[in-house]
């Protein structure tokens, strides 16, 4: 199995680099797929509620064979559950249907300014975490300023905040907030829907290495210090986003990337999405 480092989290608890991630993965495929996933050689797999296959997630789980305690699970709360009672019981659901005792990470997905409850969901996870119903806690899609007033109202900083990163959005004053507070950045859609897998620097990296444009990306990832969730169905694609271990990329091809960053979001921007 491929070794995949470690990133430390600043309450001591650790997680694989990269991941898988289930978004859009069909609830009826979603057991096997995660199967497959973890039979590859991964061992954490990033879900949320409102991607409506944590049933799958848990199926998967158990039909891979993997012992629970070798995988790191993540999922989260959904916009309309903000609030104290609200989140209490989407996490509670989450165990429920996953069907673990504990949740590895769970995250706010979003957090929805509008509403004004993203506080009191946090001030919620910091008590579920202390009853031990997830071992760490964190965000999704924050930018500094939530981030900010969450820290403010409570001392405590999220281990990790996940946002929309990839060589089209590389967000590096997001980064460097994140980095401030010790807080990991995961990047979801890491690849960007391929849309730079024809530039460039992503072309000549490719051919120097002798590897596939996504990997290339991913390898970039791993070596920028993100975490990284990327997701495909087919067995040989994720074996192929798993072996980022056995290359690297210059100092001068990782400088290259920066010109690629056009600021392009392929999804809503956190300041005013409230999708309910």
């Amino acid at each position: 199995m491929t070794d995949i480092p470690n990133l430390t989290f600043h309450d001591g608890h650790t997680m694989p680099q990269l991941g898988f991630g289930i978004w859009q993965v069909d609830k009826d495929g979603a057991a096997e797929v995660v199967r497959s996933a973890l039979e590859v050689g991964y061992r954490m797999i990033d879900g949320a509620y409102l991607y409506m296959n944590e049933e799958g997630l848990g199926e998967g789980l158990r039909r891979s064979g993997v012992p629970r305690e070798e995988v790191f699970i993540t999922t989260k709360v959904w916009n309309f559950d903000h609030g104290r009672d609200k989140a209490r019981a989407s996490v509670q659901r989450s165990l429920e249907t996953i069907g673990v005792d504990q949740l590895d990470l769970v995250l706010i997905h979003w957090p929805v300014p509008s509403q004004d409850l993203f506080v009191e969901t946090w001030e919620t996870f910091i008590q579920m975490r202390d009853e031990r119903l997830m071992r760490s806690i964190g965000v999704s899609n924050f930018n500094a300023d939530h981030l900010e007033w969450i820290i403010s109202a409570t001392g405590e900083a999220p281990v990790l905040n996940q946002i929309e990163l990839n060589p089209e959005l590389q967000q590096p004053e997001m980064r460097a907030a994140n980095a401030a507070h010790n807080i990991v950045t995961q990047a979801w859609t890491p690849l960007g829907n391929a849309r730079s897998f024809e530039a460039d620097p992503i072309k000549a990296a490719a051919q120097r290495t002798g590897k596939s444009p996504a990997q290339v990306i991913l390898r970039w990832h791993i070596q920028s210090g993100h975490a990284v969730i990327p997701r495909s169905i087919k067995p040989e694609r994720q074996a192929e986003n798993l072996a980022l271990f056995d290359f690297e990329l210059t100092a001068d091809e990782v400088e290259a990337f920066k010109s690629l960053d056009v600021g392009l979001r392929t999804g809503p921007d956190p300041s005013v999405f409230k999708m309910m």
